[in-house]
């Protein structure tokens, strides 16, 4: 079973082209031209332990909120395809990730249901990271936009935590372990009683 894909999608905002390997673990490559966001795509590849190469191209003069809506749809839409009908997955899955001072839990299930539970409190005073600028709240817009294409059941809620950067990163690699285990495949059958997800 391959489970390769390759989405992009191109609008009068952005140009995203994502590829994704779900069996191979090479460096992740990503290129959107905000360097924290770059950042945080190169963990979640790392971390969940897949081949991840992201190009996109933005009306970065206007904001930064098109370019990372659009990554997570082609993300989420190159996940759902890489998995197919999600046969033999564990499908379910779980992570507690520090950073410091911060602590992040994610649950997360290939349901097949987009939904997501984001809590994730960075205060309205949060800075934004790197330059060009990421602002902290976009990431919720990023994960909505990944469930959304890629069709899963996703919960993200900060235990504790003050420093954004840290806690960005440690909801990104929960994020990452999470899929990490729910990818794998140990079974045949589709993981549901309905027979589909």
């Amino acid at each position: 079973m391959t489970r390769i894909s390759e989405c992009r999608r191109v609008t009068g905002e952005s140009d995203v082209l994502v590829r994704l390997d779900l069996d191979s673990s090479s460096p992740p490559r990503a290129e959107t031209g905000l360097p924290f966001f770059d950042h945080m795509l190169a963990q979640l590849g790392k971390h969940a332990g897949i081949a991840l190469e992201v190009t996109a191209s933005g009306d970065l003069t206007v904001d930064a909120h098109h370019s990372v809506e659009d990554v997570g749809i082609v993300l989420g839409e190159a996940m759902s395809t890489a998995l197919g009908d999600r046969a033999g997955v564990r499908r379910f899955a779980s992570a507690r990730i520090p950073l410091d001072e911060a602590l992040v839990s994610v649950a997360l299930d290939l349901s097949g249901r987009p939904y997501l539970h984001y809590d994730v409190d960075l205060g309205r005073s949060s800075a934004p990271l790197g330059t060009p600028p990421f602002e902290p709240q976009l990431a919720e817009e990023f994960w909505r936009a990944f469930v959304n294409g890629a069709k899963v059941t996703l919960h993200v809620t900060l235990v504790y935590g003050r420093n954004p950067h840290h806690v960005l990163e440690a909801s990104f690699k929960a994020v990452a372990r999470a899929l990490r285990d729910a990818i794998l495949v140990d079974g045949a059958d589709v993981p549901s009683t309905k027979g589909v997800l």
